[in-house]
């Protein structure tokens, strides 16, 4: 698959007409569009545009995005136009606690990226140059900000929109050798600050839950698309959350800068103030790798007092986001 037509191409594109849809404050004929989307205007013909952007229209409305079709000119009804209206598209006004408007500063400073700046500011650009009529404030809050770093992300991604039974090797802390598996995919859920897949294993006919972080190798299509469906009645986070194993619970002691990391004092089973100024708490913790995530996610306001292998998995994130962050600058 080369990089034109691969997963970060197909995002890329359908980020950019998200973009023009959003943008404009009247419907957009195919035409124009094709003008504007910088991928659309590469296309062979005619046909091939109009095949890839019934596929992106129908991806789009999967996703949830309110992709609408309305009539450019009473005198041309038979020229459908094309639109997003920025009030059913944009999210209702959010509250968040102090500790978790830190973790998302966290995250904004650490995984920023500029992969579709690029073309995103191309298909502005062309929006600009051809006289269509901005929808001003419709862009705020869209800017890209997350990419994950587990491989196998975009190819399981893909799977659980188009609902296509895929294959994969597998491998478990407790097996040595990786297994082969084969999935009808559900859903992806983050939990703890992982990927994990819920699906159902044809071969064990069962539902199974897998990291995605443990996928090793290649993501390949089993089946055609849409040659399952999801129960109605499946809830993929209780699935993660079962599986998910505790083990027995540990002590930890943390060192917590002042006014920080109210998550974690929420939790706590003991805290006392040290002469720095800084909270020393007590609290359990079951899975290593887990809570390290999470912790992490606090920075420098939050250090592992003990012990000493849950302070190394730390040191060991933040280190891998610190090189991400270099990487991506």
């Amino acid at each position: 698959m080369s990089a034109a037509t691969g997963p970060a191409a197909k995002t890329e594109r359908l980020l950019n007409l998200v973009l023009v849809l959003l943008y404009t404050r009247r419907p957009l004929s195919k035409a124009q569009i094709r003008g504007l989307v910088p991928q659309y205007g590469e296309t062979a013909s005619t046909e091939s545009f109009d095949r890839m952007f019934e596929r992106d229209k129908d991806e789009l409305r999967a996703l949830g995005v309110p992709l609408v079709t309305e009539e450019i000119d009473v005198l041309h009804e038979d020229e459908p136009g094309y639109r997003i209206h920025q009030r059913d598209y944009a999210l209702p006004d959010l509250e968040f606690e102090p500790d978790e408007l830190a973790v998302l500063g966290l995250a904004s400073r650490s995984w920023a990226q500029a992969s579709m700046a690029g073309p995103a500011a191309q298909a502005l650009r062309k929006l600009r140059a051809a006289g269509v009529e901005r929808d001003e404030g419709a862009l705020i809050g869209i800017e890209p900000r997350l990419r994950t770093t587990e491989p196998a992300f975009e190819a399981v991604k893909d799977a659980v929109l188009s609902r296509t039974p895929i294959t994969f090797a597998y491998r478990r802390p407790e097996r040595g050798e990786a297994q082969v598996r084969k999935v009808q995919p559900w859903s992806l859920v983050q939990w703890h600050g992982r990927w994990y897949l819920a699906a159902f294993d044809l071969d064990r006919e069962d539902t199974r839950v897998f990291r995605l972080s443990r996928i090793d190798g290649a993501v390949r299509s089993a089946g055609k698309p849409g040659s399952f469906e999801v129960p109605a009645g499946h809830q993929a986070r209780v699935m993660v959350e079962r599986s998910a194993p505790r083990g027995e619970a540990r002590p930890v002691r943390l060192a917590v800068r002042p006014g920080a990391a109210h998550s974690l004092r929420r939790r706590a089973t003991s805290c006392e103030e040290a002469d720095s100024g800084w909270s020393e708490l007590t609290l359990d913790f079951h899975d290593v790798d887990g809570f390290a995530a999470e912790v992490a996610g606090h920075a420098d306001d939050v250090r592992v007092l003990e012990p000493v292998d849950l302070l190394e998995q730390v040191q060991t994130n933040l280190r891998a986001t610190l090189a991400a962050h270099e990487a991506g600058l």
